[in-house]
């Protein structure tokens, strides 16, 4: 099937190159930030992979009024672009409201829709006009055929630089399930899709005051879906899981990412011939 190709910075997702996105869940501090982005950056130059810094402001769905959400839209605009300038990165962070798309537009590369918020239309449309390339995360309450109506929303204001992400489907209570065939479903429609190994691997609401999580399951999710034929891979990264004031359960540390970042190397190197 033909896949457009969407430009990112000085490379393309959906043109032949492997690409990750990857950062801690939420922005703690630049100290935190720039050690990922850096760390990120130096692996995959190394093996070639095409590198986006991912983390965000405002978790503005944490399970409890108690979690931390981090930092605001000021502050945290101020660390992306930081890191953007410093480390020379394309740069993604989510928006939650209309308010916040103009502001963010000026800073990032990406703009991802997060997937609790995948059918707020107007969201959605606003994101779209900036022209940006768009991340939408399925939701894991949503069939994969109807992502193609979301992507309708974001061409009628003439915008056609899309990414679908899958992070898992909802099966039962308080956990996810993958169906593989989502990633062949969803760029059916003409676009690259992304799989979340991270977020695909939560258990939602199955914490105290958060999600829980089965992280040793992102490294063969992420094998499975790069043979099975995704665009790029979306992946939670953190010195110290355990420590993290976010996805504690998920996130990888920086061993473990580097073991997932050789392998699917390989496997996609094996794919594409």
């Amino acid at each position: 099937m033909k896949v457009r190709k969407v430009k990112v910075k000085d490379f393309y997702i959906g043109g032949g190159d492997l690409v990750v996105i990857g950062g801690p869940c939420v922005i703690e501090s630049l100290q935190l930030c720039m050690e990922v982005a850096s760390f990120m950056k130096e692996e995959t130059q190394k093996l070639g992979i095409k590198y986006i810094f991912k983390s965000s402001f405002d978790k503005a769905n944490r399970s409890s009024i108690k979690s931390f959400r981090g930092p605001g839209l000021r502050k945290g605009l101020r660390v992306l672009e930081y890191v953007r300038k410093k480390l020379d990165l394309p740069v993604l962070t989510d928006v939650h409201c209309t308010s916040q798309v103009k502001d963010v537009s000026k800073v990032v590369d990406i703009i991802q829709i997060p997937a609790f918020l995948c059918r707020q239309t107007s969201l959605v449309v606003e994101a779209g006009k900036t022209q940006k390339v768009i991340n939408v995360k399925k939701g894991q309450f949503l069939s994969p055929q109807e992502m193609r109506f979301v992507a309708e929303k974001i061409e009628s204001v003439g915008n056609f630089n899309i990414i679908f992400t899958e992070r898992g489907t909802f099966f039962g209570y308080q956990n996810l399930v993958v169906d593989f065939r989502s990633l062949d479903i969803m760029r059916s429609f003409g676009y690259p899709v992304i799989f979340d190994a991270t977020h695909s691997v939560q258990r939602p609401g199955a914490g105290r005051y958060s999600s829980a999580g089965e992280r040793k399951f992102a490294l063969p999710l992420a094998r499975a879906s790069v043979g099975f034929g995704c665009d790029g891979i979306f992946i939670e990264v953190h010195p110290h899981p355990q420590k993290a004031l976010s996805d504690a359960s998920t996130m990888l540390d920086f061993k473990m990412t580097k073991r997932l970042l050789s392998e699917i190397k390989k496997i996609w190197d094996v794919v594409k011939r």
